[in-house]
């Protein structure tokens, strides 16, 4: 729901109202009593003015307000309710991330990957209007935060409470095949034509009970494409640690990055497998993979249009014959 002016431009007549004002009280003597023409004016000095003369600036306050009124009226002021008509079907997208304690290195942007890839993975919810979306987090073992849903506002409060697996309590790890296995599951009842697991990590299978290819094999089984991403720079990089007497302290690791792995589990699903190396780059594979999965969906836009003029002319012609009556008999002026 919307509010509009359709011709906003006659607002500019509001222009007028302090003019015709000024006008008014500048050549008309707005609100200077009438005149006594007396040779001794002394006689009338301690005369208190009538609450007649006090009072007859508001008629045209009156009639100043009712033009207002008619000006607003003339510029259609609207509310616009849209209703949207959506054929087609969208693209069924289950988000894997990881979580594994290596995801707290600090090579990403604005704080470390963890938070680099919630926040660009935010920012592609949100351009997939049409799509359901799951959320499915792993690191020993996998979860699903969120099943399928158009609901994206929930998948959002979901991905905002993601944190590594030490901070959530769960056992630190790196089951790529199980964050596959558990994505394609929530998607294995869907009857949708384009089914989609997009997963992120940083790191190399070395927990869980199922083979990341295994996994990808029963993904291609039921007609899902996995695109996979790691999220790496390449060589040394800083990664927070605690010391034994609980304190923080940075040290440089060497990044394990098992590209291997994910580019056979994207190649054999029919997906693709990409390196991001900073913040900027795993936006940009987010948005390529948002122009390769188009959903295939047609929105029709019916929009009602409910005018509020006649609520500002009743009110206006009210005024205006207020400001007649009262002329004509409270405040009417003697020849």
């Amino acid at each position: 729901m919307n509010f509009r002016f359709e011709s906003p431009w006659l607002l500019s007549l509001l222009a007028l109202i302090p003019i015709l004002a000024i006008y008014k009280y500048r050549i008309n003597g707005l609100g200077r009593p009438a005149a006594l023409m007396h040779s001794a004016t002394g006689l009338a000095r301690d005369l208190t003015q009538s609450w007649r003369i006090t009072f007859r600036p508001v008629l045209h306050a009156l009639r100043l307000l009712a033009i207002t009124l008619v000006i607003f009226a003339l510029a259609r002021p609207q509310i616009v309710q849209g209703r949207e008509t959506v054929s087609g079907e969208g693209i069924e997208i289950a988000l894997a991330l990881d979580i594994s304690g290596s995801m707290a290195s600090l090579d990403f942007e604005p704080n470390n990957r963890l938070e680099a890839a919630k926040m660009v993975i935010g920012e592609f919810i949100e351009t997939r209007q049409y799509d359901k979306i799951g959320l499915v987090i792993f690191s020993n073992e996998a979860f699903s935060l969120s099943p399928l849903t158009l609901d994206h506002n929930m998948v959002d409060r979901s991905l905002n409470g993601v944190a590594l697996a030490e901070e959530l309590g769960i056992e630190d790890g790196t089951a790529i095949g199980l964050g596959i296995a558990n994505a394609a599951s929530m998607l294995m009842g869907s009857d949708a034509e384009s089914k989609v697991i997009i997963l992120l990590t940083d790191g190399v299978n070395n927990a869980g009970k199922i083979d990341p290819l295994t996994a990808a094999e029963a993904a291609k089984a039921l007609g899902i494409k996995i695109y996979t991403i790691g999220a790496a720079k390449p060589g040394q990089v800083p990664v927070p640690v605690q010391t034994v007497l609980g304190s923080t302290q940075v040290v440089y690791q060497e990044s394990m990055l098992d590209e291997e792995t994910l580019y056979q589990v994207a190649e054999l699903t029919g997906g693709g497998y990409y390196r991001a190396e900073d913040t900027a780059g795993l936006e940009a594979i987010y948005q390529e993979i948002n122009e390769l999965e188009k959903s295939q969906v047609e929105v029709q836009v019916f929009n009602n249009y409910f005018e509020l003029a006649a609520l500002l002319l009743v009110p206006a012609l009210i005024l205006i014959f207020v400001e007649f009556l009262l002329r004509k008999t409270i405040f009417r002026r003697l020849p």
